[in-house]
């Protein structure tokens, strides 16, 4: 059997690989966003721990049962339930606590499409804002009830005020669309034989 010194460039069945005691790369790439989660951030003067700004999440969906009443012609209740799971895999050491719980509230499009007796397509996108947490452990939320009631109405009224501002500048646009169509000088060949 042939042998050699293990020098640290060599694994025991002879390939040749770095072998000097320090982590890889991969290591410390999670080590490092690890460590960015937790840091503290500051957005627009609000300080904040977790997932920087701007970056994203993607995850698959277990089979769900998603249930609905109808309340009104136009309105109803629904509910949903069911496993998501991480697309990729979380950093070591990052995120918060196994058992950590967060409140939503989502406000979004859903747009379907029947392709038969019993099935529909469907596609959902939105805004989902946090409302409260509760850490791994404790059975109080972070805001009281009257607290998060607060905290989604001033988020409704944000959503409001948007929607009314791009309504506002879409008006806008149209009217100042409409002006240059007006102000639009008819071709002096156009003009002729409307004369004759």
């Amino acid at each position: 059997m042939k042998t050699h010194p293990h020098n640290g460039k060599f694994h025991h069945n002879g390939k040749a690989h770095r072998h000097n005691g320090k982590p890889g790369k991969k290591h410390e790439t999670e080590k490092d966003l690890a460590a960015s989660y937790e840091r503290f951030k500051e957005f627009e003067g609000q300080r904040y721990t977790g997932m920087k700004i701007g970056r994203s999440h993607k995850w698959y969906y277990d089979k769900g049962e998603w249930k609905e009443k109808k309340i009104t012609p136009d309105k109803w209740q629904i509910s949903y339930a069911v496993t998501k799971r991480r697309a990729g895999r979380a950093p070591e050491g990052s995120g918060v606590p196994v058992g950590t719980e967060y409140h939503w509230y989502i406000v979004a499009h859903q747009n379907v499409r029947k392709l038969n007796a019993n099935d529909y397509s469907t596609s959902l996108m939105g805004t989902k804002f946090k409302v409260a947490h509760k850490r791994a452990g404790s059975e109080k939320w972070s805001a009281s009830d009257q607290a998060q009631r607060r905290r989604m109405i001033k988020f409704l009224k944000e959503t409001i005020e948007e929607l009314q501002k791009q309504e506002a500048e879409m008006q806008k646009a149209l009217a100042a669309a409409k002006k240059g169509r007006a102000k639009k000088p008819v071709p002096k060949r156009r003009r002729e034989a409307v004369a004759a």
